[in-house]
């Protein structure tokens, strides 16, 4: 249950670019392998007390996410479309070869969290509620951004950004400051999974693009991008099925989520919310009225 929050705050940050914004970004895990190595190493080295040290860790690993983003984003937010996915794409995947050199993180073979000082079950609660806190913080601090001028600036963008630029409007430093909120919620996450799992791994859990990086795409497509709820919905079907397939199809558990995908790509290309939109336009106040036709006078 505490990796449904994760779900839900990995699909909510993507959807702040890819679905608001119009950047289908494959960089994101980038900031959350950051949050969690930077978290695992202030526990290691601080002296601290547990406590003490998951959330200053935390702080350290929000702030060195955001930092990144603000450098990175004057360069690779200038591509567009299909050049921008890929640079992004590289992003992640230069972070993990990184991370798999550098002997200060453990190198190939990984680090070790503390382990957890409370009492037995204490841990599973702790992290629960821990990451319920992080969901519960993004989901309004995003509303309150999309409701104001910052949601519409983006939402610009994202129609046509040659025509945002002509109207004065700076693009590129909106699309920097969106994309380090979205570091901001993922450096903080991976910390808190980083000792969940109790072991970080730079492949295949920090900067984990195969899985958690497509993960958070295929969340907030599910649902229905560019919305504040389909990431939501999206992110809780995704990770029901997911444990359900892992359940009762062990073996064939990715082969019953790549047919998942095709599915949903099939017969839900606006995502679960935007299919209801169009079939119940009425649900989310837009009327809709029958035209009279008045028949032409006869000669």
């Amino acid at each position: 249950m505490a990796f449904l929050w994760v779900m839900i705050i990995f699909a909510l940050t993507w959807d702040l670019l890819g679905g608001q914004m119009g950047y289908n970004s494959f960089g994101n895990i980038l900031f959350f392998g950051i949050g969690m190595y930077a978290c695992a190493a202030i526990q290691r080295d601080s002296g601290l007390g547990y406590y003490a040290a998951l959330f200053s860790g935390m702080g350290v690993g929000a702030a060195l996410a955001v930092t990144v983003a603000a450098l990175l984003g004057s360069a690779i937010l200038g591509l567009r479309g299909h050049y921008f996915a890929i640079g992004t794409l590289g992003l992640g995947v230069a972070a993990g070869e990184f991370a798999s050199g550098w002997d200060y993180i453990g190198a190939g073979s990984g680090m070790v969290t503390p382990l957890y000082p409370g009492a037995a079950g204490g841990r599973e609660s702790f992290f629960y509620y821990l990451m319920f806190a992080l969901a519960a913080m993004a989901f309004p601090v995003l509303r309150w951004l999309y409701a104001g001028q910052f949601g519409l600036t983006i939402n610009a963008i994202r129609d046509d950004e040659d025509k945002a630029e002509a109207l004065g409007i700076r693009t590129t430093r909106y699309k920097t400051t969106a994309w380090c909120i979205s570091a901001f919620f993922l450096g903080l996450t991976g910390g808190t999974v980083g000792n969940m799992i109790g072991f970080i791994d730079p492949r295949d859990v920090a900067f984990a693009g195969s899985t958690y990086g497509v993960w958070m795409v295929l969340m907030a497509i599910l649902g229905g991008k560019g919305t504040l709820w389909g990431p939501v919905i999206g992110a809780v079907i995704f990770h029901v099925t997911q444990e359900f397939f892992w359940t009762y199809f062990l073996g064939w558990q990715r082969v019953a989520l790549g047919l998942l995908i095709v599915l949903t790509v099939l017969f839900f290309p606006l995502g679960i919310l935007g299919w209801v939109r169009e079939r119940w336009p009425e649900l989310f106040g837009h009327r809709v009225e029958e035209t009279l036709v008045r028949p032409e006078p006869t000669q």
